[in-house]
């Protein structure tokens, strides 16, 4: 955390970057926290009321502290094919993909990110906030001649509008709605030409737009008016943990790390295991073989306790299994969830107890999501 002025407000400290629409979250009195070398908006009016408006209608979230970055020159997407997990030869032009970056030796999570393949020649990255760098660095030192690597981070602002009633605000500013999920188009906005995906981090139908700096604060306050009938709602980094938790979605550097691997996460639905070449390959196929020794499972409390990282899991109360990676309460049940590595001798249904601030809490195993979620929903 940073320090705060008399409305409890994060002054920005040098080292920080800051959002194009820095000054919004300002006069709105956002409670703003650092987050992967970004200062962003924590909450401004309350968590539970954020959460509950996205899942209920609609928010608009600002997530430019996401990564950017573009892979151009011949056979540009062939080339990131060969380095990220997942198999951009599945997908169109107009799609986007979720993907991993692995450690070429270990197969660890050096990333997890979204693809948006635009054409052969034409790759662009969204990589989470404080991985950009090291993804960009691992891709330009491969890139064979004619292929670039542009670190676009400060370059764009990304505006996350999610809620069922995504699609009419976005409609009322002109941005097109109702194309399938993971796809992506172009369209004018103010002039320059800004991206509209429906993706997102919340579980719920919604957008994700990706928008040159210049239009963005115009493109903010368009999207604050046109959700007035709807009771839109500003929402920080705060609701979009919980609604992110609830859906099981796993967060780099709690969840997955260079020390996890796509297996250990459950993640190899988001590997290409028929390729044949991608970072990390030969070590998850060995590890994947021999049988992971971890997993990572959904916590449900059958009680009323509230899981947080670092909380050792237990299935006696001398014998620890693992220990929680995500932590939360859970707005849409009202009762705590989590994700936790914990040993893959543990099944799905088991009870097991979480030292909750030195008192047994008891929680199933179960495979998340933990709520139904509306993100597919045509």
């Amino acid at each position: 955390m940073h320090p705060v002025d008399d409305r409890g407000t994060a002054t920005p400290s040098p080292e920080l970057k800051t959002s194009p629409l820095h000054e919004r979250h300002v006069a709105l009195g956002a409670k703003m926290a650092e987050f992967g070398g970004w200062l962003m908006p924590l909450e401004y009016t309350g968590v539970l009321k954020e959460h509950n408006a996205v899942r209920e209608s609609v928010g608009v979230f600002d997530v430019s502290h996401l990564g950017k970055a573009v892979v151009r020159g011949p056979g540009a997407a062939a080339y990131v094919n060969s380095c990220l997990s997942n198999d951009l030869g599945k997908i169109q032009p107009g799609k986007a993909q979720y993907t991993l970056c692995c450690d070429d030796s270990s197969g660890g999570i050096v990333d997890d990110l979204i693809a948006y393949l635009h054409d052969d020649d034409h790759v662009f990255l969204i990589p989470n906030a404080a991985n950009t760098a090291e993804v960009v660095r691992r891709l330009r030192a491969g890139a064979p001649d004619g292929v670039t690597v542009e670190d676009q981070h400060d370059d764009f602002a990304i505006l996350a509008v999610q809620g069922t009633r995504s699609d009419e605000v976005l409609e009322a500013v002109g941005l097109p709605t109702g194309h399938d999920y993971m796809s992506f188009t172009e369209a004018a906005y103010a002039g320059p030409s800004v991206v509209v995906c429906r993706t997102g981090y919340t579980g719920e139908r919604g957008y994700e737009v990706v928008a040159p700096n210049a239009v963005a604060l115009e493109l903010w306050d368009a999207l604050v008016d046109a959700g007035e009938p709807y009771a839109i709602t500003p929402a920080g980094l705060g609701a979009r943990d919980t609604l992110r938790t609830e859906m099981g979605y796993p967060l780099h550097g709690q969840d997955i790390s260079l020390d996890v691997t796509p297996n250990q996460a459950r993640l190899g639905w988001a590997v290409g295991w028929k390729k044949d070449a991608f970072w990390g390959r030969d070590a998850l196929l060995a590890e994947k073989e021999a049988g992971v020794r971890r997993l990572l499972r959904g916590l449900v409390a059958t009680g009323r306790g509230i899981p947080r990282p670092g909380m050792r899991v237990l299935l006696t109360p001398d014998f620890a299994v693992g220990a929680v990676t995500s932590g939360t309460f859970s707005p849409s049940l009202k009762k705590g969830v989590g994700l936790a590595l914990i040993s893959a001798d543990i099944t799905e249904g088991a009870e097991v107890s979480v030292d909750v601030r030195g008192r047994p809490e008891v929680f199933t195993v179960t495979k998340p999501p933990f709520v139904t979620p509306g993100v597919r929903e045509s």
